[in-house]
């Protein structure tokens, strides 16, 4: 009983820190593209912009900004804390 325990919630082993390094990834590529976006539509729409549309932009940045630094984070303490 206790072995099935241990194997369902015991530690994983290194090679699991890769999910984080794949999401921090993919949230880094989906900055960068959103990024090139917005620089796109800046400069064919500079004249029809209003307050609203940099706020929504920020926000989506700063999220987007958030889930890559916190899957990094974890991805650095999962690599660091298992041997």
């Amino acid at each position: 009983m206790n072995n099935l325990l241990y194997m369902i919630f015991g530690p994983l082993h290194k090679d699991s820190c890769i999910y984080f390094l794949l999401l921090s990834i993919f949230f880094f590529s989906l900055l960068f593209f959103t990024f090139m976006i917005e620089i796109v539509y800046l400069f064919r729409n500079i004249k029809s912009l209003s307050i609203r549309h940099f706020f929504n932009a920020f926000l989506i940045s700063f999220n987007l900004l958030l889930g890559y630094f916190v899957n990094r984070l974890l991805y650095t303490m999962c690599s660091k804390s298992l041997i």
